[in-house]
């Protein structure tokens, strides 16, 4: 969990395809954070919501020295630390009302429950019970009555740290392997939205961005899903193709088992021409994945009536037994 290339990859801010982080804002604000322990990235995936966002500039602040935090009370301390003083989790307004105010465990998640549910009525009765808890063990009244406020402020969008800590280790495990295995990461990612096509032109654009060779699709070598070859080369997936289903590339994977292609009459030769028909032909021609059996798209559409014709009367003499 403290990997480097990680973490210079999410100072940069490369992390389209990863679980939490991947949109404009988040990538914009991890350049700004640079974060460098997971506790950063639990916190930046329990604050990148409406409401905590405003606490963000704060955050960044104070990690980089530019601001001291404010622990509100030095009792705190040891509960806000590790956030540079920014209420952020529902534990720490547990925590808070148990040290500051003398709360029971059970009593501090009726305080959480309350707050977070804005019931007025409960808040009042609660606004007594802190305060007097915090008189207790010697803090002003003043302080405390200014110190619930603020608790209830942040408690009002307070996140669950559990639930964060679980988001957030998912999002730094896809981030390891981005930065360890970029290409079978980013193959990975394709296949995963290859039915986006808005989505796949990001990630496309993100392996030119990290300098991965990304080859256009091929009948004679590519899968139905994005692969990566021995030269570790993302080879694009037929499945990506528009106008193209899952029989028919089962049908042209199984065919190109036997060695690459020729032409498009060997092609059609060799396809269960029940499956490939000629809108599916047709399709694979624009997408340029005939593109190597030797002739121009434009040829290559006008021989499929005729390439279909020559594998359909082969067909027939096999069956027949005729050799000519």
């Amino acid at each position: 969990l403290d990997d480097k290339a990680t973490f210079e990859m999410l100072g940069e801010g490369a992390a389209t395809g990863v679980f939490q982080l991947e949109s404009t804002g988040m990538r914009s604000t991890l350049r700004a954070m640079k974060p460098d322990t997971l506790e950063d990235i639990i916190a930046l995936v329990s604050l990148y919501r409406p409401g905590p966002m405003a606490n963000i500039p704060k955050y960044i602040a104070c990690k980089h020295g530019q601001e001291e935090p404010d622990y509100m009370h030095p009792v705190l301390e040891p509960v806000l630390k590790e956030t540079f003083g920014i209420m952020i989790y529902q534990e720490q307004v547990q925590q808070a009302a148990r040290i500051l105010a003398g709360y029971t465990l059970g009593g501090a998640d009726i305080l959480r429950r309350a707050m977070g549910k804005k019931i007025r009525a409960e808040m009042e009765a609660q606004r007594k019970n802190f305060i007097d808890g915090a008189v207790e063990n010697g803090v002003h009244k003043g302080t405390a009555a200014d110190i619930f406020v603020q608790v209830e402020k942040f408690a009002g969008y307070g996140f669950n740290k559990s639930h964060s800590a679980a988001y957030a280790l998912v999002s730094y495990q896809t981030l390891w392997l981005k930065a360890h295995y970029p290409a079978e990461f980013m193959a990975a990612v394709l296949t995963a939205d290859m039915q986006n096509t808005d989505k796949v032109v990001t990630l496309v654009e993100e392996c030119r961005n990290m300098k991965l060779d990304l080859l256009v699709p091929d009948v004679s070598r590519s899968a139905y899903t994005f692969t990566v070859n021995d030269q570790g080369q993302i080879v694009y997936g037929l499945g990506a193709i528009k106008g193209l289903g899952e029989g028919p590339i089962e049908s042209i994977v199984e065919a190109a088992k036997e060695g690459p292609f020729q032409d498009i009459f060997d092609f059609c030769r060799r396809v269960d021409l029940k499956k490939v028909n000629k809108r599916a032909m047709e399709a694979l021609i624009r997408s340029g994945a005939m593109d190597k059996l030797g002739a121009d798209r434009a040829k290559l559409m006008a021989s499929i009536d005729k390439a279909i014709q020559q594998a359909d009367q082969q067909s027939r003499n096999d069956a027949a037994g005729m050799v000519d």
